[in-house]
Formats: C-alpha cells, sequence, structure tokens
C-alpha cells in the first residue's frame, strides 16, 4: 500500500523511519533516495489510518526503521518485500505478473490519467529527467477512446 500511495521505489520502502511520516503536513519526507537526494510525497490519509493501526500493533518506537528487519537497528531487506508481495499475491488469486516497483508504474500511470501533470509525476518519483518518468507512463485504453475522430469535424 505504501508503495502504490506514494511512489516509492522498494528500497526507500525499506528505509523509511518513522520520524519520517508527517501526519500535520500529509507527507512523507524520503531521505537520501536514489542519488542521495531527498524529497517530499504526499501522505494519503487512507494511508495514514494503516500505517497508525500498523504502528500500535507493531510496538514500535517512534525512532527506528518503520519495517525493520532482523533487529530494530537494521532495515527491512528489498528481497523480503518482494517475497511478501509475492506471497500476497499467490494468497489473493493473482496471476498477473506484478513486483514493488509495478507500484510505483502503477502510482504514476494513475496520476497521469486523473490528468497530472507530467513535470509533477517526475518530482514526486524523484526524476531528474522527464524520460526518465515517460518510461514509467503506460499508456491506457481510457485515453485513446477521447480522442475523436477526424470525421466528427466534418459537416454534411
Amino acid at each position: 500500500m505504501l508503495g502504490y500511495a506514494t511512489g516509492m521505489r522498494v528500497s526507500e520502502i525499506v528505509k523509511l523511519k518513522v520520524e519520517n511520516i508527517d501526519s500535520q503536513r500529509m507527507c512523507v519526507h524520503v531521505e537520501q533516495a536514489k542519488g542521495k537526494k531527498d524529497r517530499i510525497v504526499r501522505l494519503s490519509p487512507l494511508l495514514l489510518v494503516m500505517l497508525r493501526e500498523y504502528w500500535k500493533t507493531s510496538g514500535l518506537s517512534k525512532k527506528g526503521f518503520l519495517f525493520p528487519g532482523q533487529s530494530k537497528d537494521e532495515a527491512y531487506s528489498t528481497r523480503s518485500l518482494q517475497l511478501v508481495l509475492a506471497a500476497a499475491k499467490e494468497k489473493a488469486g493473482v496471476m498477473k505478473p506484478g513486483s514493488v516497483h509495478a507500484l510505483r508504474h502503477s502510482f504514476a500511470t494513475h496520476l497521469l490519467d486523473k490528468g497530472t501533470d507530467v513535470t509533477m509525476i517526475m518530482k514526486l518519483l524523484g526524476h531528474n529527467s522527464i524520460k526518465t518518468t515517460m518510461r514509467y507512463l503506460h499508456v491506457t485504453n481510457r485515453d485513446l477512446l477521447h480522442v475523436m475522430s477526424p470525421l466528427d469535424d466534418l459537416s454534411f
């Protein structure tokens, strides 16, 4: 849910700390992401509810990793997160291929479908180049159905 709601990379998800969740400003601080850059992404109100429930039951402190690894002082591994998603897909009967990274692609594509400007999506994903962002955006049939035929412009 965190990956789809924020467009974060799998490496960013596992490194996230509890203190990076800012419920006052409704944002997530992504620290030292790819290229050693920091960025801010929006915190969905629905995600905040889920994160609060998780935090209450997890026994985590306000400091440290949101998803700790073998010890509370180390991050959960990216491979373990990928395996968790694979197990959840299998349990749900999802047969289509997909990964944690596919959630990032879906985040970008669905924002584009809603009319979000490509440069804004670029910033949310933490890209330097619009070319990189364009690789994330999959063309959807919804857009194709809104293209008017030239025939409709002719008068008879």
